[in-house]
């Protein structure tokens, strides 16, 4: 067996569902589109590295001439998920974010897959990156075969659709390239319809800002026109997965550790109003979703609430926007009390925050409340 094929067979022992390899070339197209994704103001600020890093392999590992991709399936349906019902509504993290964080799943594997390497190939030299390095996942998966760039951003592959993990490893081995995919998206676009902010410009380019995925794990106010696009979503946003014919019939349990708890991926929502930093490290710890902290999710769970105008939830809300120590917390509970009950009682409790509010980026997110619940311009200025 040559070194690809000895590669390739161990990584099957080891769970990786998908390897495939490229050449360490530049990334000479999308250079381009990321000049214009950033000059477009369609980045989401997550992006680590500079746009030659994040398109020259040898800026990262001098001497690189391969990087191996791998992918790891995970699965699209959860069992015995639990109901949201009036009275005890429920959030929702993304299929992403169900089971054990990926990140650090694979990169297991690649840690794996470079001790084997080392021991094919003495003094060879390596480096892994998932998600969070200068790499695109996306763009070298697509270059290493594993699969094709669909037009909702997601590389799309023959039988696990986009329902995939990704990760690579540089290294200074040369082995055999893989032959890219054609595209096979065809004059599809029910992703780019189904997209609830039409955040997918066009086939391909997405603007980051209105992504309800990026949306989601941001840390200050979200924009009113998004909030009742955002639902009861937690973490993340699967629509344009979830519309894909590629991923018609695709639900794939081949990892245990990526299996979700459905009482931590569909979790009510009052309790994480007043969860403790230590209590939500504890459930979510090891959830991709909870990279962001607490206060992300519990501003989500707020909306939520507002958008299900859930009552039973009323008093808890409300205490939020009266006690809460945080001010983008104060606010979206405003927000979602508003849109729970406009009641005199309701409204004159706002007003009361309102009139002691410091903050003025709050102050001026629940002047806008009472506004539009009183219809009146005249609402006096906060302290």
């Amino acid at each position: 067996m040559n070194l690809k094929d000895k590669l390739t067979a161990f990584s099957k022992t080891i769970g990786v569902d998908r390897i495939g390899f490229a050449p360490a070339d530049p990334f000479v197209t999308l250079k381009e589109r990321l000049r214009v994704q950033q000059e477009s103001g369609y980045a989401s600020g997550f992006e680590y590295g500079t746009i030659e890093e994040r398109t020259t392999p040898r800026l990262l590992l001098p001497q690189a001439k391969t990087i191996i991709s791998i992918a790891i399936a995970y699965p699209s349906k959860m069992k015995d998920a639990p109901k949201s019902v009036k009275g005890d509504r429920r959030g929702l993290f993304c299929r992403a974010s169900w089971g054990e964080d990926y990140h650090h799943v694979l990169r297991r594997k690649l840690a794996q897959i470079e001790a084997f390497l080392e021991q094919e190939a003495p003094g060879s030299r390596s480096r892994s990156m998932v998600d969070t390095g200068e790499l695109s996942d996306r763009a070298v998966a697509e270059r290493a075969g594993i699969g094709w760039s669909g037009k909702n951003c997601a590389v799309i592959t023959p039988d696990l659709g986009s329902y995939v993990y990704l990760g690579e490893m540089i290294t200074t081995v040369a082995i055999e390239e893989d032959m890219p995919l054609e595209d096979q998206c065809g004059t599809c676009t029910k992703c780019i319809d189904a997209c609830p902010t039409g955040a997918l410009v066009q086939g391909g380019q997405l603007d980051s800002q209105k992504c309800i995925a990026f949306l989601t794990q941001t840390k200050g106010m979200v924009a009113e026109q998004f909030r009742k696009k955002i639902g009861n979503r937690l973490y993340g946003c699967d629509t344009c997965q979830t519309v894909c014919p590629e991923n018609k019939g695709v639900d794939e349990h081949r990892h245990p550790e990526l299996e979700p708890d459905p009482e931590k991926v569909k979790p009510r929502l009052e309790p994480l109003l007043t969860m403790s930093n230590k209590e939500f490290k504890r459930i979510y710890g090891q959830m991709a979703g909870s990279w962001r902290g607490k206060k992300p999710i519990q501003r989500n769970a707020l909306i939520a609430l507002g958008v299900y105008k859930e009552t039973a939830s009323l008093p808890a809300v409300l205490d939020r926007m009266e006690h809460d120590p945080r001010p983008v917390i104060r606010a979206t509970a405003a927000w979602a009390a508003a849109e729970i009950c406009r009641e005199p009682e309701t409204m004159a409790r706002i007003e009361a925050v309102y009139s002691v509010e410091t903050d003025e980026e709050a102050a001026e997110e629940m002047k806008k409340v009472l506004i539009r619940s009183s219809g009146l311009s005249n609402i006096r200025g906060g302290s």
